[in-house]
């Protein structure tokens, strides 16, 4: 039995292994897992989750919510709502931070670098988060939905951060 093991291993020195995953579908993987993520969401509006990955590996995960230790939306009721507000207009009157925040504020609270990473992101992110996305270090921003602030796509491109919107279907 030693000699066939042996044997067969030896066989498979040589051998080049291809990963079987293609890159769309890591992609697929990760936003599926995003979306996952948002469901924790306390938004009455719009639920948003995040994903930061580097090498295939979750770096941290975010959803949009109100800080630590402060009433949820779902419970003290909607600023924006209350002041007609309009989705895209103000994002700085909000109790909740966005989904990316939370997940570079987990990232920095544990001292993970996100330095290379990329995060998917069930909509695009707003050019406030686009900003600490490109600061962050992070190279690639896959998005599932539209969200209304054409300021994001200008900071990307300038900066040289992939950023492109997914089907969530596997051709």
């Amino acid at each position: 039995m030693k000699d066939r093991v042996e044997e067969y291993i030896s066989n498979l020195i040589d051998k080049k292994f291809e990963e079987k995953k293609s890159d769309k579908e890591w992609d697929l993987y990760f936003m599926k897992i995003a979306f996952l993520v948002s469901e924790r969401s306390s938004c009455t509006h719009r639920k948003v989750g995040a994903v930061i990955v580097k090498d295939k590996r979750i770096l941290a995960t975010g959803y949009n919510q109100p800080p630590s230790g402060f009433p949820h939306c779902d419970v003290i009721g909607c600023i924006r709502d209350d002041l007609n507000i309009k989705s895209g207009e103000y994002q700085e009157i909000c109790y909740g931070l966005h989904a990316e925040q939370n997940a570079l504020m987990q990232a920095a609270k544990f001292g993970i670098s996100t330095d290379g990473a990329s995060i998917y992101v069930t909509h695009q992110p707003c050019s406030i988060c686009a900003r600490l996305i490109i600061n962050a270090g992070i190279k690639k921003v896959i998005y599932g939905g539209n969200y209304p602030d054409a300021l994001t796509k200008l900071f990307f491109k300038q900066t040289g951060v992939e950023f492109k919107m997914m089907n969530m279907e596997l051709e």
